[in-house]
């Protein structure tokens, strides 16, 4: 069997191959959540949050509801620099994230059944 002939199996079956791995994997959530800023906010947005009565307060004057707060955890990046992760119970997290062009941080403590966000400011505050 010559080299082109060889090749030309290979690609089809390849080609066959990716039609039946795309037939079975559409439809699926799959996701790739491998960095440790992926698989943390993934964990936390997974949860019940809680708010603190100061967060709660932050909410109301600027007008945000739960579903922005959770896109605010959701898409924001995890500064370990500033997280406490070496706590037992819950581990305190800084989520840097921007709302209407204005830089603002989150400090959410991590338990094992729900998160609980501390803290929300702007930057400049």
């Amino acid at each position: 069997m010559k080299f082109i002939q060889r090749l030309g199996y290979y690609l089809g079956g390849f080609a066959v191959g990716l039609i039946i791995l795309a037939y079975f994997l559409s439809g699926k959530n799959a996701s790739c959540d491998y960095g440790p800023n992926a698989r943390t906010v993934k964990n936390i947005a997974s949860k019940s949050l809680v708010y603190s009565e100061e967060v709660e307060a932050f909410v109301n004057t600027n007008n945000l509801d739960s579903t922005t707060v959770r896109n605010l955890i959701k898409y924001g990046n995890v500064d370990f620099s500033k997280s406490d992760t070496s706590l037992d119970s819950c581990k305190l997290y800084h989520i840097n994230n921007s709302y209407k062009n204005k830089e603002l941080y989150l400090k959410i403590s991590n338990c094992e059944f729900r998160a609980v966000i501390n803290n929300i400011k702007f930057n400049n505050e």
